[in-house]
């Protein structure tokens, strides 16, 4: 299986603060890797690392060949990087189509609408409601879709079922994990474990700031005193 993605001693702070440590982690074509840790260990300061939202004061990222550390987040997501952000970030003013239509505009490649509905009926019957009027589960669908929409090589999920209803959540999970058979490379920070651990192929477990653990998904089921010791579960 070849790179797509490879992080090496990757040092990230905000102001003077010092948020990830030698964060070092790789990310195959097809895969899904998940990436746990407790509040504050550091998942949403990584994401906003590789799609330059953070600047790491050192270290390299290297993106389907592209050394793109020092790009901004217009240009890292050019190359074929979406960050679905933990706060969605849907335009509340227009609505489901324009959202999507919008976001595909400086795509290089883009899904037709079609597939998009096809995959997330719901949104199509919510296409012409404004984002204000959708609930979080159609916003959360909809974040996703935007990302999609512009066929991304890789697509970041942060906390994507984070406050969602369970019947939520499971049609979530069954959509990533369409995209995840599909060959979609997805990495996903989630709080919820058991959610998580349906989708990833392999883990990685940061704990203030450091990685600590690079698992397989069977190896964190081989052993649950990691979990444990640095999830609390």
């Amino acid at each position: 299986m070849s790179a797509l993605l490879e992080v090496e001693s990757l040092n990230s702070y905000y102001g003077d603060s010092h948020i990830l440590f030698d964060v070092s982690l790789t990310v195959g074509r097809n895969e899904v890797v998940a990436l746990l840790g407790r509040n504050g260990a550091g998942k949403s300061t990584t994401l906003k690392s590789l799609i330059g939202a953070v600047r790491p004061r050192s270290g390299r990222i290297t993106f389907d060949g592209t050394a793109t550390q020092h790009l901004p987040p217009y240009a890292i997501a050019g190359l074929g990087m979406q960050l679905v952000p933990e706060e969605r970030r849907i335009f509340g003013s227009l609505n489901v189509e324009e959202n999507l239509v919008l976001a595909g505009l400086t795509a290089k490649s883009r899904w037709p609408l079609e597939r998009i509905y096809s995959m997330f009926p719901r949104l199509q019957e919510r296409r012409r409601s404004r984002g204000t009027d959708l609930s979080g589960g159609e916003q959360q669908m909809l974040a996703i879709a935007r990302a999609l929409v512009r066929d991304p090589k890789i697509v970041l999920l942060d906390e994507p079922f984070e406050g969602l209803a369970p019947i939520i959540v499971r049609d979530l999970l069954g959509i990533c994990r369409q995209l995840a058979e599909a060959g979609q490379t997805i990495v996903v920070v989630e709080q919820n474990i058991q959610a998580a651990m349906t989708l990833a192929d392999r883990v990685y477990i940061i704990d203030k700031g450091h990685i600590v653990e690079e698992l397989t998904a069977a190896g964190v089921r081989a052993r649950p005193e990691v979990l444990h010791r640095y999830l609390g579960v």
